[in-house]
């Protein structure tokens, strides 16, 4: 059996020294299965390809992939998918958030034939801004209530899987992509694995609060079309809303005679209206702009250099 392992890269020159080694001290300890470690250099700008083409020149298991540019985890992510050879695959981040001697653990559960895929997730945030943590489970609570999609709070992308969901992955080639809704829309028999967080071994974060932020908005306009329901009951809503207010008026003239006063607030209500009416264009226009990116048809990534053969 075949193990593949895939780990996008982008600016990690400090933390892959650490990586390697602790990965091949984990597959040393794996000698019945054949090893293939994939690194994906997602247009890193230190000397992260530097170091993974010495890894490749002493090391027959160790392949790479350099993209043209920045193309994102996710197009990272895909394009190992689409290279690993292994009956098995795992994906890793090279910050060794992932620990790598889980993977032990989780080959077990996969060759008792009774999942297709072992994921992660963390049972704390230790370590983790309070109010990252909080916006976090927040998401992970509207994505379960708004879409179809197995999506569980705390969940990494760390994911061991056989060659069956390998395949199934690799068929969704759109071009918004959000992993974590994608395992969980393809389906399969998921195992769940709970671990302590850890820190990153060296460098920081590429992730900042706004970049994840716009990160789970993808992942709900991908999986979900919540936003436009809410869009179409608000209009019902207002227009409803609008009609008791014309009634209210007429009848208050009719009988009293009154004229209607106070023009602020008149003007308070005329821009709460039209803000809602902006918020529900601009969610329209978050499913029009996919749809655009969608049909444009561009390569989800552009590999620039590679030691390897396959696509």
């Amino acid at each position: 059996m075949k193990l593949s392992l895939i780990i996008p890269c982008y600016n990690e020159e400090e933390a892959l020294p650490t990586f390697y080694a602790a990965v091949c001290k984990t597959l040393e300890e794996l000698q019945e299965y054949q090893a293939e470690i994939l690194f994906v250099d997602d247009g890193s700008t230190d000397k992260t390809l530097f170091l993974v083409k010495a890894y490749a020149e002493r090391d027959p298991r160790v392949k790479y992939l350099s993209f043209s540019r920045n193309f994102g985890k996710e197009a990272a992510m895909y394009a190992g998918f689409c290279n690993v050879t292994g009956d098995y695959a795992a994906v890793m981040d090279a910050d060794m958030q992932d620990p790598p001697e889980l993977l032990k653990q989780m080959l077990e559960i996969l060759e008792g034939g009774e999942y297709d895929s072992v994921a992660t997730r963390r049972v704390t945030r230790k370590g983790e801004p309070k109010i990252r943590s909080f916006f976090a489970r927040g998401f992970y609570k509207l994505m379960g209530k708004i879409s179809d999609v197995d999506l569980v709070d705390g969940a990494r992308d760390f994911r061991l899987m056989n060659r069956k969901m390998i395949d199934a992955v690799v068929q969704m080639s759109e071009t918004n992509r959000f992993s974590k809704g994608i395992f969980g829309w393809i389906g399969f028999k998921t195992y769940w694995l709970e671990y302590e967080n850890v820190q990153r071994v060296a460098g920081e974060s590429k992730w900042s609060f706004w970049k994840l932020l716009r990160y789970s908005m993808e992942g709900i306009t991908n999986f979900s079309d919540a936003p436009l329901k809410i869009s179409s009951w608000s209009g019902l809503f207002f227009t409803f809303a609008s009609l008791v207010a014309l009634l209210v008026v007429f009848i208050r003239a009719l009988c009293f005679g009154d004229p209607v006063a106070g023009w602020p607030s008149t003007v308070c209500i005329i821009l709460f209206v039209g803000g809602i009416q902006l918020f529900c264009l601009g969610m329209l226009g978050q499913y029009v702009s996919k749809i655009f990116r969608e049909t444009k048809k561009r390569p989800i990534y552009i590999v620039s250099e590679k030691n390897i053969d396959r696509k």
